[in-house]
């Protein structure tokens, strides 16, 4: 078959069945991304004769004869389209794994002339941003851009405070720069590329939530042709694992094998098949014959802890680190300050509740994936999207038993993660396989496989809190129930996390918090954004809100009376202060008063109609800058001959922006443009440790160790000049290229022909600070639909010194559209263990038409312990967005919403019961 694409004429094969995307990559064109397969996503729109199509679902055979074009066809380096520029100018991406199909979609209607605004709900609803929010995106599209900061310092250069575009914006609206499958393309480094003649991995998978398997027959598997091994529990090490990533791997419960002769999930894999082709290795797990003795299970964590329940890990020995295996519970906290009695019958009003989160899942478009190999010297190379790329290496030599030296793990650019990359799902199949064939193999996960693996863990939160006449909390108690799902994987952190800062945000001589993470036969819970806290949030602030309501006082005023200070103790579910958490700077005041002001003064959107009813919410957050127990980076920073930097830190790049905001800190320190620094990350062979990319500590850990080094090489270089020019030192400035002195530029090339000029340094992640959030909403509610319309969404962040704007308002938007899918349509919807949900859609992520502007304000404050001021706020904005919004729901239809998400269906059923059936609050008084 013969057609052309960009511009080049291709002439191959097709295979029967076969569509668009996979053929399109085949021939080395790997613009269009797999976000989907099924049509949901658009991450592989291209143009057929001028027409957007997603080309997942796009017959090959129809191509022939066709002139296709891709983002990489629709510009040049030199000279890309208008609305290629104004996404980058307009950074209207972060991760950018949507983006290449987003500009074909809308290059299209450009052509049309439909790219009115109003019109890009409709028009863009087959495309999807998981990252963004969509603001910048509708602002590139219409040239209406908003994100000036000319005036920043540090603009003229690039430094800090300047909204500088991501390092990689020009390959990205190309489709051009590489995520982990794309290894054809040609702007790559000739050293992550595998091998010729990849294998394919596909994994056969449990139909049943709990059994034993007794017998798995592999020799009809084996005689399909292309078949060259078949792994099941017999090939594996009977190493224990957790998938879960920490700096300290004993944070997490090693209850895990690669394969497991016990399977505790739906989903969970059996056996795997490597094949030539990807469809061989289908047809080999089918062929496979497993044969089971069904085991008993449990789904409702409740009926996991009751006498006589199923035990999932019982079998497991204490050195797992399982709090309970004999109840089911994974983990437990249990901490006290103060006595919530006395605390309760001094207050004049109590309320008491609970409340119910559910499985949401990640939607990174990337899914996970890895191609593993061995190079030349025989060491395991592992390609692969992950958060982690230190932590997996350290993992996958403790499984295999090799040294970390004859082991190589890196990132490409990273699709997406929120969390659910800091986990391990591909790389140690990936390394059996690759170990027991001596072939170079990938495996990558579907979208359905992504809904089989992890998700947010789901919790009920019970909340008791009382308040005296004056609305200061007497007493505030929350009782939490984690369902960790079939394995423990992030089950500690996210219980210990989760009832932390949620409770320490608040001062108050009594605090008791108890909270289990309990082992169910569903798909396991995982990180994800926020690792807790904003479950646990829904259900302290809803109280709280209720309790503001009881004493008769504004909420903005009852959290005024009642948030931290400095100076207080920051004490949460452990019962007291962790020692190296304070607070060092405070904006949490101007947050509150920056929300409440931008609520009264509105934005000039009504309802749409008289017969909606209104209603104003609001609710503030509170996150440690760095997460506890170890979390660490090291940066090396080089001057180059040719007057650039080269800066190496661990950190992955996965859209949020640290790369970026790495550079503009070099910049600052060594008086360079941030274009003049290169940053290689992410690559256990090029890079010193680097714990990872989560809890927002790119800027913290990484960007810390990144001005440390920098400062030390500013020394460095300075001594340097000195020494040769003889001059005292307070005559000499760095500036691109080299010092000046006394009118004329010491070249770099002549200050490192003395010797290489390197600086090293670490940070270690302690002490930490904390970031606080408020948002607020005014929402419309249809009584007779439930329908909920958010009005104004308004979000006050006390971020520190904000080290690039565009991207510190991306991730507050970014964060903030994650959570009102979270809060109202998005849920992972699962029956006796069997998820239902494996689609896009069938699982509503936010689309154009779904989300509204956010405004996003800063406080103004500057935080010793980050780099030049800064705090992190990646994870942050999204944990006060839920509680946020069901208090609006609550002010405007009386009723106070229990479980999240709040559906048009569940909001209507609360409109038609009495308020005593549905509220579940009781009064004290």
């Amino acid at each position: 078959m013969k057609f052309r694409v960009d511009g080049e004429t291709v002439e191959t094969p097709t295979r029967p069945g076969q569509c668009l995307r996979t053929l399109l990559r085949e021939t080395g064109h790997q613009a269009p991304k797999k976000g989907c397969d099924a049509g949901d996503c658009g991450a592989c729109t291209v143009l057929v004769d001028g027409a957007a199509i997603h080309s997942c679902v796009y017959p090959a055979h129809r191509a022939a004869d066709r002139t296709i074009t891709t983002a990489a066809g629709l510009g040049t380096p030199a000279d890309p389209t208008p609305i290629q520029r104004r996404f980058v100018d307009n950074a209207a991406f972060q991760c950018g794994f949507c983006t290449a199909g987003m500009i074909v979609t809308a290059t299209e209607l450009e052509r049309t002339g439909e790219l009115d605004p109003a019109a890009l709900p409709e028009n863009l609803k087959g495309n999807l941003c998981r990252c963004t929010g969509y603001r910048a995106i509708t602002e590139a599209l219409t040239d209406s851009c908003s994100n000036g900061s000319a005036d920043a310092p540090g603009a003229r250069c690039g430094g800090a405070g300047a909204g500088v575009g991501a390092l990689a914006g020009d390959r990205i609206v190309r489709g051009a720069e590489p995520f982990t499958m794309d290894i054809g393309m040609a702007e790559q480094d000739p050293g992550k590329l595998p091998p010729e003649g990849i294998l394919h991995l596909e994994v056969a998978r449990s139909p049943h939530a709990h059994a034993r398997i007794i017998a798995i027959e592999t020799a009809a598997a084996a005689a399909i042709p292309g078949v060259r091994a078949i792994l099941t529990y017999e090939d594996a090490p009977e190493q224990l694992y957790s998938t879960a990533r920490h700096q300290i791997r004993e944070d997490d419960p090693d209850d895990t094998l690669i394969l497991d002769r016990v399977v505790r999930f739906k989903g969970q894999r059996v056996a795997a098949v490597v094949a030539d082709s990807l469809a061989a290795a289908r047809a080999g797990c089918r062929a496979l014959v497993i044969e089971y003795e069904l085991l008993p299970a449990v789904f409702d964590p409740q009926e996991a802890l009751a006498a006589g329940a199923p035990l999932l890990h019982a079998d497991k020995p204490t050195e797992s680190r399982i709090a309970d295996a004999g109840r089911n519970v994974v983990a437990e906290v249990h901490g006290r300050v103060g006595d919530v009695t006395a605390g309760l019958s001094a207050a004049v009003e109590v309320v008491q509740g609970v409340w119910e989160t559910h499985r949401v899942q990640h939607v990174h478009l990337e899914t996970h994936g890895s191609i593993g190999w061995l190079d030349a010297d025989g060491r395991l190379v592992l390609r692969t999207s992950t958060q982690v790329p230190f932590l997996v290496r350290n993992e996958v030599c403790r499984l295999f038993g090799l040294d970390h030296d004859v082991v190589r793990v890196f990132a490409a650019r990273v699709g997406g993660g929120f969390g659910g990359k800091q986990e391990m799902f591909t790389e140690d199949l990936v390394a059996l396989a690759v170990l027991r064939t001596g072939l170079p193999v990938q495996y990558e996960l579907t979208r359905t496989d992504e809904f089989l693996t992890t998700c947010r863990h789901p919790m009920r939160v019970q909340v008791t809190a009382g308040a005296d006449a004056d609305g200061r909390l007497t007493a505030l108690a929350v009782d939490v129930l984690v369902d960790a799902g079939a394995y423990g994987n992030h089950s500690a952190g996210v219980l210990f996390h989760g009832v932390g800062e949620s409770v320490a945000i608040y001062r108050c001589a009594h605090k008791r918090v108890d909270g289990r993470a309990v082992y169910t036969n569903n798909v396991p819970s995982g990180a994800f954004r926020g690792y807790g806290l904003g479950q646990v949030m829904f259900g302290v602030e809803s109280a709280l809100d209720e309790l503001a309501r009881r004493i008769g006082l504004d909420p903005f005023e009852f959290r005024r009376r009642n948030v931290v200070r400095p100076g207080d103790e920051l004490i949460g579910g452990a019962g007291h202060a962790e020692p190296d958490l304070t607070i060092v700077s405070y904006g949490l005041d101007q947050c509150l008063d920056l929300a409440e002001q931008a609520l009264r003064r509105g934005n000039g959107v009504t309802a749409p109609g008289p017969d909606w009813l209104i209603g104003e919410g609001m609710a503030p957050a509170m996150i440690a800058t760095v997460p506890p127990r170890g979390h660490s980076a090291t940066a090396h920073a080089t001057l180059l001959a040719d007057g650039t930097i080269e800066l190496r830190v661990g950190t992955a790049e996965f859209g949020n922006g640290t790369t970026t905001v790495h550079a503009q800190i070099a910049a600052t320190v060594l008086g360079t443009d941030s274009g003049q620094v290169t940053v290689k990350h992410a690559d256990t062979d090029v890079t010193a440790h680097d714990t990872g990319a989560f809890g927002s500590t790119g800027i913290t850990v990484g960007g810390r160790a990144t001005h440390a080094a920098c400062e030390e090489l500013r020394t460095l270089v300075l001594r340097r000049a000195v020494a040769r020019t003889g001059l005292p030192a307070t005559l000499h400035t760095l500036e691109p290229g080299g010092v000046r002195v006394q009118g004329r530029l010491l070249t770099a090339a002549q200050l490192v022909a003395d010797g290489e000029l390197t600086a090293t340094a670490t940070h270690d992640g302690t002490p930490r600070s904390v970031a606080f959030n408020v948002h607020a909403f005014r929402v419309a509610v249809h009584p007779n639909t439930g329908e909920i319309r958010i009005l104004q969404s308004v979000q006050a962040a006390d971020a520190g010194t904000v080290l690039n704007p565009v991207q510190c308002r991306g991730q507050v938007e970014g964060g903030v559209a994650q959570a009102i899918g979270s809060a109202l349509y998005e849920n992972i919807h699962t029956h006796d263990g069997d998820v239902t949900t494996k689609t896009l859609r069938h699982y509503h992520i936010p689309q154009f038409s779904d989300i509204p502007p956010t405004e996003a304000l800063f406080a103004e404050t500057a935080d010793p312990l980050g780099p030049l001021g800064a705090k992190s706020m990646s994870e942050s904005p999204y944990n006060p967005v839920a509680p946020a919004l069901a208090n609006a729901v609550r002010d405007a239809i009386g009723v106070r919403p229990h479980r999240l998400p709040m559906s048009a269906d569940r909001v209507w059923r609360l409109l038609q019961d009495t308020p005593a059936q549905v509220v579940n609050l009781s009064s004290g008084r």
